[in-house]
């Protein structure tokens, strides 16, 4: 399995930006696809975007297309969320994830497929 630890959370005013990081260890990292989840209290965790093995393709939860971006560093092994214009409604723990096997579909990338989490890192966007 791939071994994933969050950093980058914290707290932001409505309209700022916010990055999150992710770095990986374990099984080559560029073999698998990535993405990340949040989960806001009493909500079931939610997909927010996914990215190919090679970073070429990606995709985007509707609430967020346009003001995130996914990215991905496979020479350093790290995984990044750039977080623009960024609402209240987007307050909530967000977690990186790896493919449960290698050479996946980023776009059937799903929170049922995912077999390694990270400890997930909180976001908390004020009015």
């Amino acid at each position: 399995q791939v071994q994933l630890v969050e950093s980058g959370g914290g707290l932001v005013q409505a309209g700022g930006s916010m990055r999150l990081s992710c770095a990986a260890s374990g099984r080559t990292f560029s073999s698998y696809v990535m993405g990340w989840f949040r989960q806001a209290p009493g909500i079931e965790r939610e997909f927010v975007a996914s990215i190919s093995m090679s970073g070429t393709g990606t995709r985007y939860a509707d609430s967020v297309k346009g003001r995130f971006t996914i990215s991905r560093d496979n020479a350093k092994n790290t995984l990044s969320l750039q977080m623009n214009s960024l609402k209240p409604e987007d307050t909530a723990v967000y977690y990186c994830a790896a493919d449960n096997s290698p050479y996946g579909l980023f776009t059937r990338f799903s929170a049922t497929s995912a077999g390694s989490w990270g400890q997930g890192t909180q976001v908390t966007v004020s009015s």
